[in-house]
């Protein structure tokens, strides 16, 4: 566990660093300078008494009601208490811990006009690891999650704290704290924006992407375990649709098979392959395509700023403008077409798995297990594949495509981009599950295939990491600690790395 400075563009390996495996936060002087900049700005406006969005005004519906001096600061509290209001489960620590550094990055562009001591505090949650209780429903694209955080910060709500639930105040002060008063525009910018997508979004496409990657290493044990015939991964072929996915899709199962006398003895024993063999490239081509469109957009988003209003210019010259950045549709958007890109790898993956359990498609044993019949082998594992698949499909519906009026109209339009960052996420562990039961599948398969024959140098690795773990199936045994595990070491990303560095090739 490192330390990532914050004050530069940050990537989203980095990001993850810190939401996922609690690297240590530090903010460069860059970053303290903005801050201290863009905080003087704001307190000449309320000097001045000018019109500032959510500062010396209203929110929402109500922005024609000038709010004095006087009462700012009140203003700020009350829109933390009011806006904390979604409900259901909680989020995930690693989730709540990514909201909270969105909100660093966000407003710690230098235009939000909040205090560095606001910052720093948060900065504390993560360092420390307090992480506030935040219900994951109710949003329609900011707003309510970052408020249940914000209330935290306030002294309301509650939090855990080393392990513990209890309210805030308690929290705080077991991490050394004591609640802050918020001051002028505070509250708003500390829940506006599209701090909590973004953050989700940021999670699940790094999960998808790896998941993606993944994928072709467990097609390529399914290829070596039903006799795949790798003339369709010819360059010859895939020359003919140069997409740089596809193509390297193509090259990914040709590293990993190489060297398989399983693959050679197959060799033109039959013309084609079935389409979830044949189609492998093209497919995971075409979702790798759309997930590194969404890498690329999430990138931008994890380093902007979508509070509103912002601040410009100078104490004597300030320059306010109200805009429509707390608008999620880019992360919202992206993650809609991820989680149909995920289910399109989801579909293929249970369909090779359901050829290896099927003797008269694959030529091994029904269901991989010794005397079927008595024994039932790996069966069922492709019903629960089955039902991950058809929540994927619900889970592929785009949120982004609905919208509902909000506050007497003045939002009259809304991204419903959470919900489409959050499905996302849902959607990447149940592509993980999917994956590892087809995994297991064709592990199991090994069993029934000429020991003799060497496996492909990617594959060979793979099986023994696997063989360390799982024993084979002689006969019926308990199968949900094995189809974790797996599931476990794709979403570590060590499936991965254990077949590319026995391929000699970067994941």
């Amino acid at each position: 566990m490192g330390t990532v400075i914050l004050g530069e563009d940050l990537s989203i390996e980095k990001f993850i660093e810190i939401a996922v495996f609690h690297s240590k936060v530090e903010f460069s002087q860059e970053y303290r300078e903005r801050i201290r900049k863009s905080r003087e700005i704001i307190e000449a406006c309320v000097e001045k008494e000018a019109a500032v969005y959510g500062t010396t005004t209203g929110f929402g519906a109500l922005v024609s009601q000038f709010i004095s001096k006087e009462e700012a600061e009140l203003l700020q509290k009350n829109i933390i208490l009011t806006h904390s209001v979604s409900v259901g489960n909680p989020l995930k620590e690693e989730e709540v811990r990514a909201v909270i550094l969105m909100v660093l990055q966000s407003l710690g562009k230098g235009v939000s006009g909040v205090r560095l001591e606001v910052l720093e505090r948060y900065r504390e949650f993560l360092n420390k690891n307090l992480i506030p209780y935040v219900p994951g429903e109710g949003s329609v694209g900011y707003l309510c999650a970052e408020a249940h955080i914000g209330a935290v910060l306030i002294g309301e709500g509650r939090a855990w704290y080393q392990g513990e639930l209890m309210a805030a105040e308690e929290a705080l002060k077991a991490a050394g704290m004591e609640p802050l008063t918020l001051s002028y525009k505070e509250g708003l910018a500390l829940i506006n924006g599209t701090t909590s997508p973004t953050a989700l979004a940021a999670l699940a496409v790094y999960r998808l992407a790896q998941a993606a990657e993944t994928a072709d290493v467990v097609a390529a044990m399914s290829l070596e375990g039903l006799k795949g015939q790798m003339r369709a991964y010819d360059s010859h072929v895939t020359k003919c649709r140069p997409q740089k996915e596809l193509e390297e899709t193509a090259e990914n199962l040709k590293a990993l098979l190489a060297g398989s006398e399983v693959v050679k003895k197959w060799a033109g024993s039959h013309l084609q392959d079935p389409l979830s063999l044949r189609c492998i490239p093209q497919l995971h081509g075409a979702a790798k395509r759309i997930l590194k469109d969404a890498w690329e957009v999430v990138s931008c988003e994890i380093n902007a700023c979508g509070d509103n209003p912002v601040v410009y210019g100078s104490p004597e010259n300030p320059e306010v403008y109200s805009n429509g950045n707390p608008d999620a549709s880019y992360v919202g958007m992206e993650m809609d077409a991820a989680c149909i890109a995920a289910v399109n790898l989801a579909k293929m993956s249970e369909r090779r798995n359901a050829r290896f359990l099927d003797q008269n498609l694959s030529g091994l044993p029904s269901f991989l297990v010794k005397n079927p019949g008595l024994n039932s082998g790996l069966m069922i594992p492709q019903y629960a594949q089955a039902g991950l698949l058809n929540t994927m499909r619900m889970l592929a519906v785009p949120a982004t495509a609905d919208s509902v009026s909000t506050s007497a109209g003045q939002e009259d339009y809304v991204s419903m981009g959470y919900n489409a960052c959050k499905k996302a996420a849902e959607t990447a562990d149940k592509l993980e599950y999917i994956l590892a039961v087809e995994a297991l599948s064709a592990y199991q398969a090994q069993f029934f295939i000429d020991e003799n024959l060497k496996r492909g140098k990617g594959t060979s690795a793979v099986y023994e990491g696997m063989k360390k773990k799982i024993p084979a199936m002689e006969k019926d045994m308990y199968i949900y600690p094995w189809i974790q595990w797996i599931k476990e070491w794709i979403h570590e990303g060590e499936m991965l790395d254990t077949a590319w560095k026995a391929a000699d090739k970067k994941a």
